[in-house]
């Protein structure tokens, strides 16, 4: 499991390229046969991926987290963006189709991925954030998340948002997550910018095709920077930074929050032309 410490606005102001991108980006997260993770000092989230292929995918003890398994003193969500997969949690099993949920609840011992078929496997991506008490182990389908049609056409941002875990859906102790759904002909995500200091995030961008690339934006309002993302890769959002992007081409992405509270809507939004 990687480790990534936290950054100030004045460090992060002063990266260039390759560190931003050594601090900030997630790369080689969906690995075939393997469980990626990567610790965030940001509120202690951890971003990871599993693909299993011809056998299940086991979720590790890691030895930093001091614990006696892995959700002790955590919970976690996981979307799938692949084919139809299983988890399983203490002998239960969770099957879901592409952009199904699975929620996973604090003292949940034994956890494994599997995939119905190893030629199209489920690609799960994972966030762990620490937990206080224990919330029913859930799963829901994109239909039960309630989609909401947002944005326009003619500002390149239409858009379909699904909420998951979150005040009105599935219960957890901090985490929040959801995925977004961009149009064909919109590229535009998260306009307008916005931070929330009282919790952190992360973006992780999926359907895009290879020849593409999303610009993620990062930074103060006044100093801002930006990241160039492939498909299938995570990008941390400090509390203090912003995070907004726009692609080549359409796509899709997860967001998923912990920190002092759930409200979706709780942001300090910034407007474009004030931007630098």
């Amino acid at each position: 499991m990687q480790i990534r410490f936290q950054n100030s606005p004045k460090e992060t102001s002063q990266m260039n390229t390759q560190q931003l991108r050594e601090n900030f980006l997630i790369e080689n997260l969906m690995v075939a046969g393997t469980i990626q993770l990567t610790y965030s000092h940001y509120d202690r989230m951890i971003v990871g991926g599993a693909v299993p292929t011809t056998r299940p995918i086991v979720l590790p003890l890691e030895e930093e987290l001091k614990a006696k398994y892995f959700l002790e003193r955590r919970e976690m969500g996981i979307i799938n963006v692949g084919g139809k997969g299983t988890v399983t949690a203490d002998g239960v099993d969770f099957t879901i189709d592409k952009l199904g949920c699975v929620y996973l609840g604090k003292g949940t011992k034994d956890v494994s991925f599997s995939s119905s078929d190893a030629k199209a496997p489920a690609i799960f991506y994972l966030l762990s954030a620490p937990a206080h008490k224990t919330y029913a182990n859930r799963k829901m389908t994109k239909e039960e998340a309630q989609p909401v049609n947002m944005g326009d056409a003619v500002t390149s941002n239409k858009r379909t948002i699904y909420k998951y875990i979150h005040n009105d859906g599935i219960e957890s102790c901090q985490l929040v997550m959801g995925l977004t759904t961009l149009a064909e002909g919109s590229v535009w995500n998260s306009v307008p910018p916005h931070t929330h200091t009282r919790r952190m995030e992360a973006y992780f961008y999926f359907d895009l095709d290879a020849a593409h690339r999303v610009m993620h934006f990062m930074g103060e309002p006044q100093e801002t920077r930006h990241i160039v993302i492939a498909n299938n890769e995570a990008v941390l959002s400090a509390p203090w930074s912003m995070h907004f992007g726009v692609g080549t081409a359409n796509y899709g992405f997860i967001w998923g929050m912990a920190g002092e509270n759930k409200e979706f809507t709780d942001m300090d939004q910034k407007a474009v032309a004030e931007l630098k």
